[in-house]
């Protein structure tokens, strides 16, 4: 039953998906689009609790008999980047590859996961979100609130069919930096404007970062940190009252997010004339507490699989593995994909992945 055979309804479905204008921002889901697609792809047996958190935060559980195990996908996906060519929201067969947004991160695997569970029977539960690429994990943490996990949770995000048990955490945030404005032509220029203060604290943590990367955890190293906007000023002869500078750090599977954002804070040249203001920070997978890694390593070993080296990009399975979950992270697609023009999955992972989840599905794991 599983392989090659349920390509073409894995396609049919994913092309359904991509057609659905999911992109994040301006996230709106809407009573209908996705999750309507999703109600009516859904199989006969499957109980289902639906929650609108506003602002385009929306969450669909749906669960067949007593399941011990949660699949967990987000819906969203990012902005079409620029240098698509083609329509984004169209999904095309190149060769051997689907192409379209979301077609890797992560359309393919709830494509991969409606075909499994309407081509097998078992107990099965399948979470699908509207909110990841936000980057707030509002339907995460709203879901978990509600009790309503099973013990062990599969997040499907694109790992190239292997299974993931360990990433690095994540700590975003903004600094509003202060200073006097005035004429660009006095010498006070250099040390009063803002925008000279944010560069300085800038240069500061890029030489952090590049120390960072001596210290190692197993086949990752450094802390991964990218200055993603900074923004200031009127004009070049004025001297800039304010700045503002967002950041981002990915810290390595054994260290603290938030201590991380302390360090990179307390590099400020003058702690005065700036203001920290922490955005998303979230743990890394697995959560530190004792065994919670064997106890995902028992959970590979029962699906079969065997634990793949640990990954630099986040994932929401931090989240569950906090919450007591055992968690893994299992997915078609490489993650070189996501968020690119022209994105893509392969059509082998897309089979590979779909006969794994039938397996799983059918033998109740």
């Amino acid at each position: 039953m599983t392989g090659v055979g349920a390509l073409p309804a894995v396609l049919a479905t994913l092309e359904a998906l991509v057609g659905c204008d999911t992109q994040n921002p301006p996230r709106a889901p809407g009573a209908g689009g996705v999750f309507a697609f999703v109600d009516g792809a859904l199989p006969p047996g499957f109980a289902r609790e639906r929650v609108d958190l506003g602002d385009g935060c929306v969450w669909l559980y749906a669960w067949r008999g007593t399941p011990s195990v949660c699949f967990n996908v987000h819906l969203d996906t990012v902005p079409a980047a620029p240098g698509w060519r083609g329509d984004p929201l169209g999904l095309v067969l190149e060769a051997e590859r689907a192409v379209g947004l979301g077609a890797c991160d992560i359309k393919g695997a709830a494509a991969c996961l409606l075909t499994a569970v309407a081509r097998v029977p078992g107990d099965v539960g399948l979470l699908f979100t509207s909110d990841e690429e936000a980057g707030s994990s509002r339907c995460i943490r709203s879901f978990l609130d509600r009790k309503l996990c099973p013990a062990r949770v599969v997040v499907a995000e694109p790992t190239s069919c292997r299974a993931v048990l360990e990433h690095r955490g994540i700590a975003t945030a903004t600094g509003s930096f202060r200073g006097i404005g005035g004429h660009a032509s006095s010498s006070r220029a250099l040390v009063d404007s803002a925008l000279h203060e944010a560069v300085r604290w800038a240069a500061r943590a890029l030489a952090f970062a590049a120390e960072a990367e001596a210290r190692r955890y197993r086949s990752l190293s450094g802390i991964r940190f990218n200055l993603g906007v900074l923004a200031g000023g009127q004009k070049a002869n004025m001297i800039a009252a304010e700045a503002e500078l967002r950041f981002g750090g990915r810290p390595l599977p054994d260290q603290d997010p938030r201590t991380l954002l302390g360090e990179l804070g307390a590099l400020a040249p003058d702690p005065a004339r700036v203001v920290w203001t922490p955005a998303f920070v979230a743990p890394p997978l697995p959560h530190p507490a004792p065994g919670t890694l064997d106890r995902a390593l028992a959970f590979a070993a029962d699906l079969g699989l065997e634990p793949a080296e640990p990954v630099d990009f986040w994932t929401e399975a931090a989240l569950f593995s906090a919450a007591g979950h055992d968690a893994l992270v299992y997915g078609p697609g490489d993650i070189a994909q996501a968020h690119t023009a022209g994105e893509w999955v392969s059509l082998a992972d897309l089979v590979q992945a779909e006969a794994a989840y039938e397996r799983w599905v059918s033998g109740g794991a």
